[in-house]
């Protein structure tokens, strides 16, 4: 009740009482038409280089780990669960593919918005991997994705 009554105080009274942390509400929902985008921060990574001669289980080992360990959870978990269901299969041509998908863009954001569709996949990365992504990231099925798979699949035969 005490906390109420303090919050329909005007702004000046409010922060006369010393409880503006309690009561504070933000207004900033990022679609500021003012937003320069200036604080946005983009690293550079080293150019993507492909690996002729790694043997071709450590690479689906490394893309497994790569799937798993993104920068955002959206793609941890689409990719994770890509990974779990395709790697065993995919050809060493397409392995490549993946690769260079998931290792050369430096916004995992646009690889994310390519794999829904929300925005226009590059020419570059237009291939039969990426449309497998598509298809997967549709989830025709309705699987329920809400966590990267157990690790335990690591250890079962392949498919």
């Amino acid at each position: 009740m005490a906390v109420a009554r303090l919050c329909s105080l005007p702004g000046q009274a409010l922060r006369q009482h010393v409880v503006w942390p309690v009561c504070l509400q933000r207004g900033y929902r990022g679609d500021s038409p003012r937003d320069s985008g200036k604080d946005v921060l983009e690293i550079p990574l080293p150019p993507w280089q492909e690996r002729p001669d790694e043997p071709l289980e450590t690479k689906r080992a490394r893309l497994l780990y790569e799937s798993r360990k993104r920068g955002m959870l959206e793609n941890c978990i689409l990719l994770s669960l890509f990974a779990k269901e395709n790697l065993n299969r995919m050809s060493e041509q397409q392995l490549n593919l993946y690769d260079r998908l998931i290792n050369e863009p430096s916004n995992d954001w646009d690889i994310y918005y390519w794999a829904t569709e929300a925005k226009p996949t590059p020419a570059e990365f237009e291939n039969d991997v990426m449309a497998m992504l598509k298809e997967f990231a549709k989830n025709k099925k309705k699987e329920q994705r809400l966590r990267q798979p157990d690790l335990e699949y690591l250890f079962e035969p392949p498919h």
